[in-house]
């Protein structure tokens, strides 16, 4: 299937909430505007479009020279497992292949650590780093 990848940031909020309360992360979508604020303001967006139905994206955060961080990456349920949050982040590594620091934080569930070391990604408790976080 040819699917249409954009970079772009103005996703509309219909479209933002479909995909984001499909994949059940509702603690965006409780103000839409918010979200649609905070995408539009990131460093690098990309989409995955089939015609007009928004199916997955990954936002990056950072200065994209020397660190990125990569936000989010969802894809809708239907769409999993197809290849497409991995031709994203094939994406996002390649645009940043020069930039030192990738980074990102996720929960641990079935198939994530998975899924991001077979994308080249290690995890901090396996590794020499140290990895801190402060939420809420």
């Amino acid at each position: 299937m040819e699917y249409v990848y954009k970079e772009d940031k103005k996703i509309d909020k219909e479209s933002l909430k479909s995909l984001y309360e499909d994949v059940e992360w509702f603690a965006y979508t409780k103000d839409l505007d918010q979200l649609a604020e905070a995408v539009a303001h990131f460093l690098y967006v990309l989409s995955i479009w089939d015609n007009d139905e928004l199916i997955g994206l990954i936002r990056v955060i950072g200065d994209g020279l020397t660190i990125i961080y990569i936000q989010d990456i969802l894809v809708l349920k239907c769409r999993q497992n197809k290849g497409n949050a991995s031709e994203l982040m094939r994406r996002v590594l390649i645009k940043y292949r020069n930039v030192r620091q990738k980074v990102l934080l996720t929960e641990e569930a079935a198939g994530v650590r998975h899924f991001y070391e077979k994308n080249g990604f290690e995890s901090c408790d396996q590794g020499t780093l140290v990895a801190f976080a402060k939420l809420g």
